[in-house]
């Protein structure tokens, strides 16, 4: 089917969009019924790169966001979901989000239910269809679209904060890493070569420098090839059942990193509980969905754990206690919750509690880092310094001492 440009007024503002229909009468026909005077109508060129699907755009989180925030709102002001979709399609900017919110409207158009529509693409992960179907069954479909817009900006602040958080080391490692390669390949070897006009023995961090340097500028070729396989070697070690369990254990005990991975995956998944439960997902569906979107094999694992002890007629807090991932705190709020038949609500103040303690994590991780990076990077760089300069400063003392 064509695609059609159109460009309208709309009570004195002008409005834009694209429409996929038949011909341009019932694109006229659609402006009509939505209160629109068309001004221009064209049929929208054919994109020669639609189908090279790494060319197209990526649906991102924000685009998700939108798509519940806009969507919540027509349901609420009584619109049919079929009508919602074609609304949301046509004004739509990216390219990719909008086949696929034209394929979604298609199969609800065809009889399937929106969830059923949504579990066929991999941008809607397990947690949100599943919130959809609830919302369906119990005739709550604009609050749970509420409901998951406003999980789904936690959670990216959230990630945006482990990041952030992130990326000072990472950055200051690689910029070290690529000046230590520029001395010891451009600078030292003018060093040597004036040093060997001294005839005289070098001290021994000079010695040190100039085999480094020696090393890396006949074997740099390597060294690279040798970093390369290393990252490789990582990945498909954290690509295992072991070696992720194993990594994620390690990630969780780092002395400061550590501590903000813990507190965001109780966040997490204290977050993601709470939503589900107030949505009316069971506790054992809810259970087997954060388990899946953890993003950390321990604290998996934990979930899965606490979920099979559910499964057997235990409490949540009782299992959840014994994994030893989530703090007695945590646990203890949780019993209350179960004692008191108010689960949900007190996993929503555990989560809020714990974002305000990831933000003042991440705050004190930068405050930690910033100096240790500063010293590593100034040692690194001034021993080097240090160590070309000190057959200067023996010569000198040399000639001051004659």
């Amino acid at each position: 089917m064509p695609v059609y440009l159109w460009e309208g007024n709309r009570r004195g503002e002008k409005q834009k969009g694209e429409m996929d229909v038949a011909d341009e009468a019932a694109v006229r026909a659609q402006l009509q019924r939505m209160g629109i005077s068309p001004t221009k109508i064209k049929k929208k060129p054919k994109d020669l790169f639609e189908n090279v699907a790494f060319m197209q755009p990526p649906v991102t989180q924000e685009n998700i966001i939108l798509f519940c925030r806009q969507f919540s709102t027509m349901i609420d002001a009584g619109l049919p979901i079929v009508q919602c979709l074609d609304i949301l399609q046509a004004q739509e900017e990216n390219k990719t989000f909008k086949k696929v919110l034209k394929t979604i409207k298609t199969d609800v158009e065809g009889g399937l239910t929106l969830a059923d529509a949504l579990k066929k693409h991999n941008h809607f992960d397990s947690l949100f269809v599943n919130m959809i179907a609830a919302g369906e069954a119990g005739g709550i479909l604009d609050k749970i679209l509420q409901r998951l817009s406003a999980y789904l900006e936690k959670n990216a602040k959230l990630k945006r904060q482990i990041k952030g958080a992130m990326m000072y080391p990472v950055i200051t490692i690689v910029i070290a890493i690529v000046v230590v390669i520029v001395i010891l390949v451009f600078v030292i070897p003018v060093f040597e070569q004036m040093f060997a006009d001294f005839g005289k023995e070098l001290p021994v961090p000079t010695q040190i420098v100039v085999s480094a340097s020696r090393i890396v500028k006949s074997k740099i070729l390597f060294i690279l090839g040798a970093m390369a396989l290393m990252v490789f070697a990582y990945r498909q070690f954290y690509k295992t059942e072991k070696g992720r369990l194993i990594m994620d254990g390690v990630f969780l005990k780092l002395p400061v990193v550590g501590v903000v991975i813990r507190k965001s995956a109780v966040a997490r998944f204290t977050q993601t509980m709470g939503t589900m439960l107030s949505s009316g997902v069971s506790i054992l569906d809810a259970l087997d969905i954060v388990a899946k979107t953890a993003g950390n094999k321990v604290i998996e694992n934990a979930v899965y754990f606490t979920r099979s002890g559910i499964s057997e007629g235990r409490t949540v807090a009782d299992p959840l206690s014994e994994t030893g991932v989530f703090p007695s705190m945590v646990c203890s709020m949780i019993a209350v919750g179960e004692s008191t038949g108010a689960l949900d609500a007190m996993m929503e103040k555990i989560a809020a509690f714990y974002e305000e303690e990831v933000d003042a994590a991440v705050e004190a991780m930068t405050a930690a880092i910033e100096p240790l990076m500063m010293v590593f990077l100034g040692g690194l760089i001034g021993g080097l310094v240090v160590a070309m300069y000190l057959p200067v400063f023996k010569m000198a003392g040399a000639i001051s001492g004659g």
